[in-house]
C-alpha cells in the first residue's frame, strides 16, 4: 500500500507541475498519423510533378525557341545584317605569349624544331576543332613583356606587337592558311597516317584571305621573303629594338626552316605515303 501511496503522490505532483490541458496544446501521437499522397506541390501528388493539363504533363517537348503559338523571341525582332553569314566566319582560337612561353619552360614544345599546328596540338594542353569553323590559332599578347623564348614559330593570325615580341628575341613568325582537310590532319596526324592514304597538297587560301596571308607586314607565307626582311627592319625601328641577326646565329638552319604553300608537314612532301607500323615513308617518284 505504501508503494501504490508513493506512485500515487508522485502522479499528483507531476500532474501540478505540467501545464493544464488545452485545446492550443494538444498534439496527436507521434506516426499515429499517415498521409495518403506524396505531398508535390498544390496538387497533392495526384499529377506526379507534371503540372495540370496540357502538353507539359503528358511529356510532349516542344523544339527549342518554340513559344506555344507565340511570336518567337528570334522574330519579334528586326534583321541585323552583321549577323549575315555569322555561321561561316572563320574562327582562330587564342593562345596568348605567356601561354607559349609556358609550354616552352614546361618542355612540352621543343623550341629545337618549329612549332605549328601539329606542336602545339601534340603538347596535350591545346585543342583545335576544325568542324566547328576554327581554322588554327592567333598568337596574342598576353604576357609580352615575359616572353623569352626564341623560336620559329607559324600561327594563323598574329598581331603587330607579338610579331616584334617574337623577332625581338631573334626568333622568326609567319602566319599560314590551311583548308580544313589540312587542319584535321594537323590536328591528329596518328589518326590520319593510319588511314594508309597520300598526304594531299594544301589548298590556296580564299579570295577574302588572300590579302592578309599575301602581306609582308603580316609574315605571311604568300608574301616575298625580300619584303619581310625590310619590313623586319622597319618594324624594329618602329618599336625600338636591334634586331638580332638570324645569319650568325648557331640555330640558323632551323630558324630558316619553312613549308612549301603547298605542303602540310615539315619534312614530308604531298604525295608521300607515311606507314606507321613498319615505320618507312614510301616517297614519290616524280620522272
Amino acid at each position: 500500500m505504501a508503494h501504490l501511496r508513493e506512485t500515487s503522490d508522485k502522479a499528483l505532483k507531476l500532474l501540478r507541475t505540467l501545464p493544464r490541458v488545452q485545446i492550443g496544446n494538444l498534439r496527436p501521437n507521434p506516426n499515429s498519423k499517415q498521409n495518403d499522397k506524396r505531398g508535390r506541390a498544390q496538387h497533392g501528388g495526384d499529377k506526379h510533378g507534371a503540372g495540370n493539363k496540357g502538353s507539359g504533363q503528358r511529356q510532349n517537348f516542344m523544339r527549342l525557341g518554340y513559344e506555344t503559338g507565340n511570336q518567337p523571341f528570334y522574330m519579334r525582332f528586326p534583321y541585323e545584317p552583321y549577323y549575315k553569314g555569322h555561321h561561316l566566319k572563320r574562327q582562330y582560337p587564342p593562345i596568348s605569349l605567356i601561354q607559349l612561353q609556358v609550354l616552352i619552360d614546361t618542355n612540352r614544345i621543343d623550341t629545337s624544331q618549329p612549332i605549328d599546328i601539329s606542336t602545339l596540338c601534340n603538347s596535350g594542353l591545346l585543342k583545335l576543332r576544325p568542324a566547328e569553323m576554327e581554322y588554327g590559332f592567333q598568337l596574342t599578347d598576353d604576357g609580352l613583356d615575359n616572353f623569352k623564348a626564341k623560336i620559329n614559330i607559324e600561327v594563323q593570325h598574329a598581331s603587330e606587337a607579338v610579331i616584334a615580341a617574337v623577332e625581338k628575341n631573334g626568333g622568326v613568325i609567319r602566319t599560314a592558311y590551311y583548308d580544313p582537310r589540312s587542319l584535321h590532319m594537323l590536328a591528329n596526324p596518328k589518326k590520319w597516317f593510319q588511314k594508309g592514304v597520300p598526304i594531299p597538297s594544301r589548298m590556296l587560301p580564299p579570295q577574302d584571305a588572300v590579302d592578309y596571308y599575301t602581306n609582308p607586314k603580316n609574315r605571311g607565307y604568300l608574301a616575298n621573303p625580300e619584303e619581310i626582311s625590310k619590313e623586319r627592319l622597319v618594324l624594329a625601328q618602329k618599336y625600338g629594338y636591334e634586331l638580332p641577326k638570324i645569319e650568325n646565329d648557331s640555330t640558323y638552319e632551323m630558324l630558316t626552316t619553312t613549308k612549301d604553300p603547298r605542303q602540310i608537314f615539315y619534312g614530308l612532301e604531298p604525295g608521300w605515303l607515311i606507314n606507321i607500323v613498319d615505320k618507312t615513308i614510301i616517297k614519290r617518284i616524280v620522272e
